[in-house]
């Protein structure tokens, strides 16, 4: 988490309703980013790897999932660097990898793996004015704000997994 967030986690969006757009971008994503962590926090090893639904969504999964999705929009694509630079991410080899614990990852060493990608993101993203864009595989442009704006729709979404899967698990709610 950035170290500039007020007390309370929705204190951090709340302090930027008149703030300029990167601000604002920055300042909901780290939100969403904290209650990734808040609910992955605190679990078991064996809750982390659990699943209490049908697609066998757990909240360990989930948390591997986004430190992949972070590093795939930010250290890949943002900087425009050849994958085989970078780490491998673990759906190269296997497409369901990186929605999965293995039995060698431990969910703490999941979240500090996450922390350190967001940590990375955020000064990978700080290079870029909102505006830089670069050109994807598919022909597309992708801006640094569309990355942005993906991560906070995609890191939001799993918060709200996490959310569910944290209150069947343990009944724990809330920010």
């Amino acid at each position: 988490m950035s170290d500039t967030q007020p007390g309370r986690p929705r204190d951090l969006i709340n302090s930027v309703t008149a703030a300029d757009e990167r601000k604002m971008l920055e300042a909901f994503l780290d939100y969403l980013r904290g209650a990734v962590v808040r609910k992955a926090r605190g679990v078991s090893e064996e809750d982390a790897r659990r699943s209490p639904v049908d697609s066998g969504t757990s909240i360990g999964g989930l948390v591997k999932h986004l430190r992949w999705v972070e590093h795939e929009w930010f250290a890949v694509q943002l900087t425009q660097t050849p994958r085989e630079e970078l780490e491998t991410p673990p759906w190269v080899e296997d497409p369901e990898a990186d929605m999965r614990l293995e039995p060698d990852e431990k969910i703490d060493e999941v979240i500090d793996a996450y922390e350190a990608q967001c940590e990375r993101s955020r000064e990978i993203a700080a290079a870029y004015e909102l505006d830089h864009a670069v050109t994807l595989r598919s022909g597309r442009s992708m801006t640094t704000r569309w990355a942005y704006l993906h991560m906070i729709e995609e890191t939001g979404r799993h918060a709200g997994h996490l959310d569910i899967l944290r209150e069947m698990i343990d009944g724990t709610t809330g920010d």
